[in-house]
């Protein structure tokens, strides 16, 4: 049985690319080649995953607790079973094989709640029915009985004596090495003499920093449709972002072997590390299996606000020294994450957190804490940043607060302490490519500034759009104050800590039509990022070929690992490059046998493919791709591995645990409307060095879109979970908020290509470094034209105008920040 509305194989010729006519260049690396599947999404004819469609097909839902933390005393499915056409209906005690839990890395979330619920929103029981609507009627009929327990829900009710443990019975890897059941992992990082380097310290700022748990917020809901196969198996259609962690996880629960679940990718709108946990797959597969129909799922917006994990948000204590002169003599920060109910990847992203937590600077003496938490909160696990983010928001606000008091420009005291190749991480670690930390920040305050007072144009009345409050017309420029603000950031890229990082890759190169042509296939998740332009791209050059056909991924080939970490095209990219260097090889070995004899140029080692031919590096003519070939395809299945990296020793912290740091650097500038506490970024300007840009055009769709994501968490976007139910409050577009196009300032960008010789083409992973620093800067800016501490985010107007109604304001209180609370008022 095939499903209607399959992902199709894209195909794109270089000169013909994307239907927009004949291309400058080859289509090869460093070109901005357009997308092969982005006409097909502009015009609505792409298929999603949620476009899938299958004419026997049944619909799945979820019943979900309504309640954080209890013990389920029944489940009464009766009325549901009854209501005609509903086919199945299960609980946990349905569940086919033994294993009946599963998890990215500690496997400690069940298929179905068993005994009782850990968070509002888990799965509890489902359903498939012949119509969506009969589906939600029947699961409205299911009753569930609770009893409600004593939530855990912050660090004190989750290590307090006698606390409830969220998990009894951990056995975990984890489990041995933390000062409490409920702490997920801990990681500390201790270097150099901190008692003694706080001595020497002439200034000594501390800062207590609070971050909200943002959304990942992607457009297409979580979606998929489950097949029954012939051989007791499954095939299963679905958006994520990694399909054979997907497969992992989702085989032993169905008590299958991993042979007979075969896993196609689905058209994926947007991820941001939402997908990288299992959803719906394997919900649908239960219920395909128990039907022998196919079952569709497909989350509305409510459902999905449950259905995946969240950003971690975090409390953050830090203090930092320096001496007079603007030296940095040591750091001291303690991290505290909410996991929420489930591990997911909060292990990683603590990693991350404490490796990264001293920022881009040269810091000797650190003591560094990070742990996340087990809570009754929503889980919260990998979005785009991964645990860097909550720390450059700390560390930003920190450097700040230390040029004010040492009387020294916040960028100049940033680039005093900048990192460079060369320099020593926290971990021990050596920096071995470029590091340009200082440039990067050279360049955004050198930029001019935008002119102010834009919402006035000659003659006439103000155009409110750009002002703070927007087409609410709630100023006309009265009370509104510029501020200007700096930060940069560092982030990881790939995986890290030992992880056995790799990809496959499986080239084919053919000649039909007359012509050559390329296929890669690979399980790379496709979630937006562009890594099939890039693919068609890196074949293109390697190959000498214009037709590029990407084939769907699916588990048919060798894992890519995830669409995270900013990896892909560093690891994937790396895997198709290897195997098309492979498949050249064998071409030329065809060649030689062929028409060796012809000219003595075939000997010779220099021989390159280029536009369908075999030719010398003095670009001499040999052959014909076409001729060489001669009808047999040759094709090649590759893995590669970027070098190696170690575990963070787990008392001091020390080791080479990342693979590669990228930097970016922003500089916003926002107006606030200082009765009102509204607030308008007018400019944010990034650097970022990319290593080098495979595709320019993505490149920057890289960079705008992260920091489009930081300025969301910086004044709107939050997640509010109420602290006396542990229920989230706002699962909607309508009362989450999420930037707009009203909402996006101008955004220039330099991006500099300073290569890693360690990396393919000396690439640097792109996507998250912008979705850092952007945040802080936007916080740093606000802080400038107001005058205000602002220790959280985001920012609401509250936070802004509690001075002057005389209530607490949450985000901190009037006082000295930034440029010394200095704002330029209108």
């Amino acid at each position: 049985m095939v499903p209607d509305r399959l992902p199709t194989r894209l195909t794109q010729d270089s000169r013909t690319a994307a239907g927009t006519g004949p291309t400058s260049g080859t289509g090869g690396i460093g070109e901005s080649t357009p997308r092969p599947d982005g006409t097909l999404k502009v015009t609505g004819e792409f298929a999603y995953s949620s476009d899938l469609w299958h004419e026997d097909m049944l619909w799945g839902h979820t019943v979900r607790s309504t309640v954080a933390h209890a013990t389920l005393v029944s489940i009464d499915t009766a009325e549901a079973l009854a209501i005609p056409g509903v086919h199945a209906v299960l609980t946990h005690d349905d569940l086919p094989a033994p294993v009946t839990h599963y998890g990215l890395e500690i496997r400690d979330t069940p298929a179905l709640a068993t005994g009782k619920v850990r968070h509002h929103g888990e799965p509890v029981a489902l359903v498939a029915a012949d119509h969506p609507e009969t589906a939600r009627r029947a699961a409205a009929r299911i009753r569930v009985e609770y009893a409600e327990l004593p939530l855990v829900t912050d660090e004190d009710s989750a290590t307090a004596p006698g606390a409830p443990l969220v998990h009894e019975h951990r056995t975990d890897q984890h489990s041995g090495h933390v000062p409490h059941p409920n702490v997920v992992h801990r990681q500390p990082i201790v270097r150099g003499d901190v008692a003694a380097a706080a001595a020497r310290a002439e200034v000594t700022v501390t800062g207590e920093y609070v971050f909200g748990m943002q959304d990942q917020a992607f457009l297409g809901p979580e979606s998929g449709l489950a097949v029954p196969a012939e051989d007791g198996g499954v095939d299963l259609y679905v958006a994520t972002q990694w399909l054979h962690s997907d497969l992992r996880q989702i085989a032993p629960v169905l008590g299958l072997p991993e042979e007979k679940v075969r896993m196609t990718l689905s058209g994926v709108g947007g991820a941001f590390g939402g997908r990288e946990d299992l959803s719906m797959q394997i919900h649908a597969c239960l219920l395909a299996l128990r039907t022998g129909r196919p079952v569709k799922m497909v989350y509305n917006r409510f459902e999905s606000f449950f259905g995946h994990v969240h950003r971690h948000p975090a409390r953050l204590w830090y203090e930092h020294g320096a001496t007079r002169d603007g030296r940095l003599t040591h750091m001291r920060c303690r991290i505290v994450l909410d996991g929420g109910a489930y591990a997911s990847s909060s292990p990683a992203v603590v990693g991350n957190a404490a490796s990264l937590s001293v920022g881009p600077y040269v810091v000797d003496h650190v003591d560094i804490e990070a742990l996340a938490l087990y809570t009754n909160n929503p889980p919260c696990g990998a979005m785009r940043g991964f645990g860097a983010v909550q720390a450059c928001f700390a560390y930003e606000a920190q450097m700040d607060r230390l040029a004010a008091r040492l009387g020294l420009d916040p960028v100049e005291f940033r680039r005093l302490n900048a990192m460079e190749q060369g320099s020593v991480m926290p971990t021990g670690q050596r920096v071995d490519s470029p590091a340009p930390v200082a440039e990067l920040l050279r360049r955004v305050k050198a930029r001019p500034l935008p002119p102010e007072r834009q919402w006035l144009t000659a003659g006439e009345e103000p155009d409110v759009r750009a002002l703070p409050g927007g087409l609410s017309n709630t100023t006309h420029g009265e009370g509104v104050v510029r501020g200007v603000g700096y930060a940069v950031g560092i982030k990881n890229v790939g995986f890290s800590e030992g992880f056995d990082d790799y990809s496959t890759a499986r080239v084919r190169l053919d000649v039909l039509g007359g012509e050559p042509v390329a296929v890669v296939h690979t399980a790379m998740a496709e979630v937006g990022q562009g890594g099939v332009t890039v693919h068609a791209q890196i074949a293109r050059t390697e190959l000498g070929v214009t037709q590029v056909t990407i084939v769907p991924a699916d588990t048919r080939v060798g894992s890519a690992g995830s669409t995270s970490a900013s990896r892909q095209t560093y690891v994937t990219g790396g895997a198709v490059k290897h195997a098309c260097e492979a498949v050249r090889e064998r071409v030329l070995e065809l060649g030689r046998r062929r028409f060796g004899t012809y000219h003595p140029a075939w000997a010779t080692a220099g021989l390159l493919l280029e536009d369908g031919k075999v030719v010398t590096d003095a670009g001499e003519v040999l052959a014909a791709l076409a001729d060489v070939l001669a009808g047999e395809a040759v094709e090649v299945e590759r893995v590669w591995r970027h070098r190696p990296t170690r575990p963070f020793d787990r008392r001091t912290g020390q080791g080479d645990g990342h693979v590669q740091y990228s930097f970016a650097a922003h500089r916003a500038v926002v107006e606030v409307d200082t009765e009102l506490g509204l607030v308008k970024v007018v400019e944010l300007a990034v650097a970022q060095d990319v290593g080098k840009a495979l595709n320019p055009l993505s490149v920057l769709g890289q960079i705008h879109g992260g920091s489009i994501q930081g300025l969301g968490v910086a004044v709107m976007e939050e997640i509010l979970v109420d602290p006396a139910t542990a229920k989230v409050r706002n699962p909607s577009f309508t009362d989450y908020l999420i930037p707009t196009i009203l909402d996006t300032p101008t955004m220039p960008a330099d991006v500099l290509e300073l290569a890693d010789t360690h990396a393919p083409y000396g690439l640097r992973g792109v996507g998250e470094a912008p979705t850092l620093s952007a945040t802080p800067a936007i916080l740093a800016a606000i802080r400038d034209a107001t005058g205000l501490e602002l220790n959280r985010t985001p920012v609401r107007p509250e936070h802004l105008t509690a001075h002057l109604t005389g209530t607490a304001g949450a985000a901190g209180t009037a006082g000295t920040a930034g440029n010394g609370g200095r704002g330029r008022t209108r």
